[in-house]
């Protein structure tokens, strides 16, 4: 008993680090909408913008012979039998009782988009999950834990503040070595975050030797299950505790079980994963020596700016801060391949766009494959031009962005020149503008599209042919509209690139 209590007086010091109140559903008699049904209908809106057009078919769920949009149901005993199969596999315990079964049962019916969604997310960030559980050594099945967390949405952030693929409170990234500032956020950051996560996890999973229980303190923080424990009579396993807990907890594991079941049996239930843009294969990654602005990248190496943003959460905004270590932006290979050979030119084409200089045109290659720019200009040529400098007084009523409206420069200019932390100003400032008007910028040219053409051979698909050519279905299908991805015949030429 002193031993127990030693223990619980420890587990107590960990309090200060809990994370906030459950998102998730209550399967039995709770199924009122909460933050978690907020977090799903947040991810299937934003994912169903992307991918609405997307009606590609899993070849394991056509082989079962299923209809279009049928959810098949299954005894309590094949759920049984498959659960237990994952546990086996696992030291994991996927409990099959009445609490996950139930939740189970409510998952493949009433939130079968949602997982279609995360099957679709998982393709960016299910490897680097399994490299870093396999690195801190625990069960690669945590990787779910993101999925009812925030549906695999880096930018996803709770009414209480938490933020991230792993739902952070703002303390708890912090203990974990998780920086914000004011263009900065760790916690939006998938590597690092999932870096802190599998930290957290294992510190918890030390502390109660039952990962049901710490998955329990992961949500409700290890005050709240301490305060459980004692109030159980000192149980030892969650299903004991488990009545003790907070309502919202108690929903917690069930609902963490269902998602990993279904995320593992998808193809059973009918549930057909919606295709990925980009697969975590796909990225690489580039540390910058100096800020830069996304839209500058996007420019220089012809690179969509949505995707940027997508790609790199961690920013609050389109500007990547010089820091040291340096901040790191990633992208497709081709793309972080093409950057790192025009560094140079990134910061000269950024310091052009963003400083009050007065540059002469730059003289640009161009050809099929690169783009390069060439440096000709002479120190003093780049010096700002003081001719130029003039000074606005803040009025009321006045923000940055009618100030960058009525001087036809951009918000982040207006930040730079006046060393602007945040967007916030005051009646009275005075601001620095430079005239921008004899400014040249040289804007890469973009080389006209050479078209390129497959001849369907003999065993093709049009799965096989995209794959081959390193393409996703809907972007082989844009490439062809108006094709029968069905029925496609030997001979027929198919666009590529």
């Amino acid at each position: 008993m002193n031993q127990l209590l030693s223990l619980l007086l420890i587990i107590n010091t960990f309090f200060f680090f809990g994370q906030r109140p459950s998102h998730l559903i209550k399967p039995s008699d709770s199924l009122n909408p909460n933050a978690f049904v907020n977090t799903v209908q947040q991810s299937l809106n934003l994912f169903y913008a992307d991918y609405a057009a997307d009606l590609s078919y899993d070849s394991i769920i056509n082989a079962l012979k299923y209809e279009p949009n049928q959810a098949p149901t299954f005894s309590d005993e094949i759920y049984c039998s498959r659960l237990e199969k994952m546990s086996s596999m696992s030291p994991f315990h996927m409990d099959c009782n009445a609490a996950t079964l139930s939740t189970i049962r409510f998952f493949a019916s009433q939130r079968r988009g949602f997982i279609r969604v995360a099957l679709g997310r998982s393709a960016l960030y299910f490897d680097m999950f399994r490299d870093k559980l396999a690195e801190y050594g625990l069960p690669i099945e945590l990787r779910f834990l993101s999925v009812i967390e925030s549906g695999l949405r880096p930018q996803v952030k709770s009414r209480a503040g938490a933020l991230g693929l792993w739902q952070f409170m703002y303390k708890t990234g912090l203990y974990f070595g998780l920086e914000e500032n004011s263009y900065i956020d760790d916690r939006m950051d998938p590597d690092k975050a999932t870096d802190a996560a599998c930290r957290y996890l294992k510190q918890l999973y030390g502390i109660y030797g039952d990962w049901n229980l710490a998955l329990a303190a992961y949500n409700a923080g290890p005050g709240n299950v301490n305060k459980a424990i004692r109030r159980s009579g000192d149980k030892k396993t969650y299903w004991e505790v488990r009545p003790f807990l907070p309502t919202e907890t108690q929903g917690y594991v069930p609902n963490f079980i269902a998602a990993a079941y279904l995320m593992t049996f998808h193809a059973e239930h009918n549930i057909i994963p919606m295709e990925a843009k980009i697969h975590n294969a796909q990225l690489d990654t580039m540390c910058l020596k100096n800020g830069a602005h996304m839209n500058t990248i996007s420019q220089l190496v012809i690179w969509d700016l949505e995707e940027i943003k997508t790609l790199n959460p961690v920013y609050k905004s389109t500007f990547i801060p010089k820091t040291t270590p340096a901040r790191c932006i990633t992208g497709p290979m081709e793309k972080i391949t093409l950057l790192v050979s025009m560094e140079d030119s990134l910061y000269i084409l950024e310091k052009s766009i963003y400083d009050p200089v007065i540059v002469a045109p730059l003289p640009i290659e161009a050809s099929n494959d690169t783009i390069q720019v060439k440096e000709t200009l002479p120190l003093q040529d780049t010096l700002i031009n003081k001719e130029n400098l003039k000074y606005h007084k803040v009025q009321s009523g006045e923000n940055l962005k009618n100030i960058s409206l009525k001087y036809n420069v951009s918000i982040e200019q207006l930040m730079e020149w006046n060393a602007l932390r945040t967007t916030n100003i005051y009646i009275g400032q005075k601001l620095k503008l430079y005239s921008l008007e004899k400014v040249v910028v040289a804007v890469p040219v973009v080389p006209k599209p050479v078209k390129k053409y497959y001849e369907v051979k003999s065993g093709d698909s049009f799965s096989r042919v995209a794959q081959k050519h390193n393409l996703t279905q809907g972007q082989l299908q844009n490439l062809n509209p108006g094709i029968n991805i069905n029925r496609i015949t030997v001979g027929q030429r198919l666009r590529i690139k």
